[in-house]
């Protein structure tokens, strides 16, 4: 179902006046082709994964990864030379995300996905945007911080994702009886977990930290300290397409060089930009620096070590 708040056909981007039009369609293929023919791009985006995709108070979406999504937008009707183009916001899960990309419905999916080498085989992933880590959330008085903690337990994660493939290896191989409770979706999970109905909740380490800054319980949470895995986030779209790929890394490489990608950073990251003033605070991690300086797709965890300081301090000049 596509939002609302769109009016269920989506937002228009226009160009100023004299702008080329369209080169004939032969001239393009796959989704660039797709999206001129229909005049219209379709980004998948999430409802509540703050800070990356989410609908806000006026339930409009917006967040990190989808500034960059709209900033390809951009590049794409420019190459196109469409003097407008529609964008369409279709709510995707973790569990609904790839099939949708493969067959067609969504053609950009602007969330915070995990690259791994086993989703590659499906959906191309563009350059890394953020580094995350896994992450426990959970209420103080429970006193966990590992999954040793959740012996016996249930445990909330959203359906689809990486986190559950970690935990039920962890949990097998060192037998500790781990009820996994699958969520639909983060809002779900969180739910699950604030009304005592699982111990904890796993996921993103800044998605659960702007949802306890955001949750009526933020001083009974806690979020425990050692990340469990490293999540190199990017957005993902089809497979075997040259053209959108080139538009796509191309972007996002101009974002990194500029350093533009620092201002986006500092919007959501550490300005009260998310609904009700939130801020959260949140440093820009090295491993993140690292994929910046890089322009990697690399579902490797090694290939996000923190960079020399030498390196760190040319990227932080860019500010």
């Amino acid at each position: 179902m596509i939002c609302k708040a769109l009016a269920a056909t989506g937002l228009a981007l226009g160009l100023a006046a004299g702008t080329t039009h369209a080169a004939p369609a032969d001239e393009v293929g796959g989704t660039l082709k797709k999206i001129r023919e229909k005049g219209v791009i379709v980004l998948g985006v999430r409802d509540s994964a703050k800070p990356f995709s989410y609908l806000n108070d006026k339930q409009e979406y917006e967040g990190y990864a989808l500034d960059i999504c709209l900033g390809i937008a951009r590049s794409v009707q420019r190459r196109l030379g469409l003097e407008q183009m529609k964008i369409t916001m279709m709510p995707v899960t973790s569990s609904t995300r790839i099939p949708l990309i493969q067959n067609g419905t969504v053609d950009i999916e602007c969330g915070n996905t995990t690259n791994t080498a086993e989703r590659q085989n499906v959906v191309q992933f563009s350059p890394t945007y953020y580094v995350s880590g896994s992450r426990l959330l959970s209420k103080k008085a429970a006193a966990i911080q590992t999954l040793a903690d959740l012996r016996g337990k249930r445990l909330a994660i959203n359906s689809g994702t990486t986190h559950i493939k970690l935990v039920s290896t962890l949990n097998d191989e060192q037998k500790l009886g781990i009820d996994i409770v699958p969520s639909r979706d983060t809002a779900e999970g969180m739910l699950l977990m604030e009304t005592g109905r699982v111990a904890a909740f796993m996921n993103d380490d800044i998605v659960l930290a702007s949802l306890a800054g955001g949750s009526k319980l933020k001083n009974e949470l806690v979020l425990s300290k050692d990340a469990l895995s490293v999540e190199p986030f990017g957005l993902i779209y089809r497979k075997n397409d040259p053209e959108f790929k080139a538009l796509v890394e191309g972007n996002i490489d101009s974002l990194f060089t500029s350093g533009d990608i620092n201002k986006l950073y500092a919007k959501w990251f550490q300005s009260p930009t998310l609904p009700g003033g939130q801020n959260l605070n949140w440093p820009m991690s090295a491993e993140t620096r690292a994929a910046i300086a890089k322009v990697t797709s690399s579902p490797d965890p090694a290939d996000y070590a923190p960079l020399p300081k030498e390196q760190l301090s040319a990227i932080r000049k860019k500010k």
